[in-house]
């Protein structure tokens, strides 16, 4: 399947045109940022280990993800989704210049975001790879959100389902031993990076840093195909 850069470039900037006029939707960039200096001032970074997993995991739901699904969704409102489909854009050039605005964004975000917690990564490159990898997994999220949604209301409204699966997937561990069945929310992709950001600077192997980025990658594989996939049948019921 052949890729056009110049194609999804102009996806990207209508995506960024229409982004910067949604005030709304803008404003969420701010949310990380203020978890992280609201954790900070609250002392977090020294009392809970897995507090900035915590800013990490609800950004990538509420900014990520969100913004995503919403313009996605807002295509769908104004039925310009479907004049989208129809140009010689392929699949890839359409995802790609739709992802690549929200990619950006949630990147820059998360970056002043960790700065101004204060966060320390034991290994640089696992963190970075674990983002990286996070950023294309919840958008890939937001894109199926977004294509099962008919307005920006109902791209709202499946954010919610998200952030309890995912977001509140860590807290499960808390009652695995009352409920062994919860055991199954460790492998979620939220659950491994707080694995991942908790493991100490000193002492750590190879091992414990690829088996959380390993499962990440497995979940970003495999919703990034069912996006697609959904947004390929998408184009055939047009």
């Amino acid at each position: 399947m052949n890729i056009s850069l110049k194609r999804a470039q102009a996806i990207f900037v209508k995506d960024y045109k229409e982004f910067s006029r949604n005030y709304a939707l803008s404003i969420m960039l701010i949310f990380p940022i203020l978890l992280a200096l609201l954790l900070r001032a609250a002392n977090a970074s020294s009392s809970l280990p897995g507090s900035f997993a915590t800013v990490l995991n609800l950004s990538f739901v509420l900014l990520t993800c969100f913004a995503q699904a919403c313009l996605i969704a807002e295509e769908k409102e104004r039925n310009t989704l479907r004049s989208l489909m129809m140009t010689p854009a392929t699949t890839i050039d359409v995802l790609i210049g739709k992802s690549t605005l929200v990619f950006v964004m949630s990147a820059v975000v998360l970056v002043i975001a960790t700065y101004l917690f204060g966060y320390e990564p034991a290994s640089i490159w696992a963190f970075v790879a674990a983002i990286l990898l996070s950023i294309i997994l919840y958008t890939a999220v937001g894109t199926i959100c977004g294509l099962f949604s008919k307005t920006l209301l109902d791209a709202s409204l499946s954010i919610i389902p998200v952030t309890i699966i995912f977001s509140a997937a860590p807290w499960g561990a808390f009652l695995v031993e009352d409920y062994p069945i919860f055991k199954v929310l460790d492998y979620m992709p939220s659950s491994q990076l707080v694995h991942l950001l908790g493991i100490p600077h000193t002492g750590f192997t190879t091992g414990e840093l690829l088996i959380p980025l390993l499962i990440i990658l497995a979940w970003t594989v495999v919703l990034t195909i069912v996006s697609v996939v959904l947004y390929q049948r998408r184009l055939k019921d047009e």
